[in-house]
């Protein structure tokens, strides 16, 4: 996970839900996330929740103690390998009491698991925000500002990401799914996109960083335009200047510029007195006796003679 998604996941953590059905929103899609049933003793359902970040375990433990009177325990398994980060297990202990959470929050109807069509609870606006909120601390990550732009949602679940999909159209967003491995990924790849949904889950510093860096790198993506956009005008000066004057040299070895008329005798000479100089600036030499079009004009028909005189074609002066 790249150390922008931590930085989102744990500022969302701290985000409190409006209302009471919010927190059961947001703790559905976590357990959506990363949540599954276990059974014990007497046929009693309980519930572990795997994480690899802290603060979105005391968030789930959060939500569940504030809503249910359910024993709960927490075991932290520590990362063997470099850079691993640690694994936090919450368990419910089975319980009758988890049957009445599951039944809350949509993940039980009567006997039966509902496996991820969760529209019942998503009626409120302020709910759908916090359902997207807990599926992005369940199983979201975001590639860091300075990046290509790239948000997504990763779930085992295609129904529920199905939700997701639909949850975030609803919402204009332009979003796409696709399958990796055994998973559905639920994805973002537009910067105004991103910025939009993390406003819409609560994440203000994070948008506000985000939006920082889209800012720089649209300048300086803009910069990069403009000098290779003169970059290109420069060059296309500089190769036409040149082929002009070969034009007139050639003209000059062949036939003399005494040959043409005065107009473009005074051009040519003109050019070759400025070799480098672009259009505007051969119109300045010339005193503003003919302006930028007639001056491409007769650039253009000594480019014409000097072409002929390469194919062995008629002298065009006089035409």
């Amino acid at each position: 996970m790249s150390s922008f998604s931590s930085e989102v996941k744990n500022e969302l953590a701290r985000v409190v839900g409006e209302q009471s059905c919010c927190h059961i929103a947001e703790l559905a899609s976590l357990m959506r996330m990363g949540g599954t049933m276990l059974i014990g003793g007497n046929s009693n359902l309980g519930i572990t929740f795997t994480t690899e970040n802290a603060a979105v375990a005391r968030k789930v433990l959060s939500l569940i103690k504030n809503g249910f009177n359910l024993k709960t325990e927490v075991v932290v398994t520590r990362g063997r390998r470099l850079k691993k980060n640690n694994s936090y297990l919450l368990k419910v202990v089975p319980s009758p009491v988890v049957t009445s959470l599951l039944s809350a929050l949509g993940i039980m109807r009567d006997d039966n698991i509902n496996v991820g069509r969760d529209t019942g609870i998503l009626r409120k606006s302020c709910c759908r925000r916090a359902y997207l909120r807990g599926a992005f601390l369940g199983g979201g990550s975001v590639n860091k500002p300075e990046g290509d732009y790239h948000l997504e949602l990763v779930t085992g679940n295609q129904d529920f990401a199905k939700t997701l999909v639909r949850l975030l159209k609803n919402s204009g967003l332009p979003v796409g799914m696709t399958e990796r491995k055994h998973d559905y990924i639920v994805y973002l790849k537009d910067g105004d996109a991103i910025s939009s949904l993390l406003r819409i889950v609560g994440a203000h510093n994070a948008l506000l960083a985000f939006e920082n860096v889209r800012v720089v790198k649209e300048m300086r993506n803009q910069v990069n335009r403009l000098v290779n956009c003169e970059t290109a005008n420069l060059q296309k000066t500089v190769n036409a200047a040149v082929r002009q004057v070969e034009n007139i040299r050639r003209i000059q070895e062949t036939i003399g510029l005494d040959k043409l008329p005065q107009n473009l005798k005074d051009t040519a000479k003109l050019r070759l007195e400025y070799p480098d100089a672009t259009l505007n600036e051969l119109v300045d030499a010339a005193g503003g006796i003919v302006g930028k079009s007639g001056m491409n004009h007769r650039l253009r028909k000594l480019e014409e003679i000097a072409c002929g005189l390469l194919h062995g074609g008629k002298d065009e002066s006089q035409n």
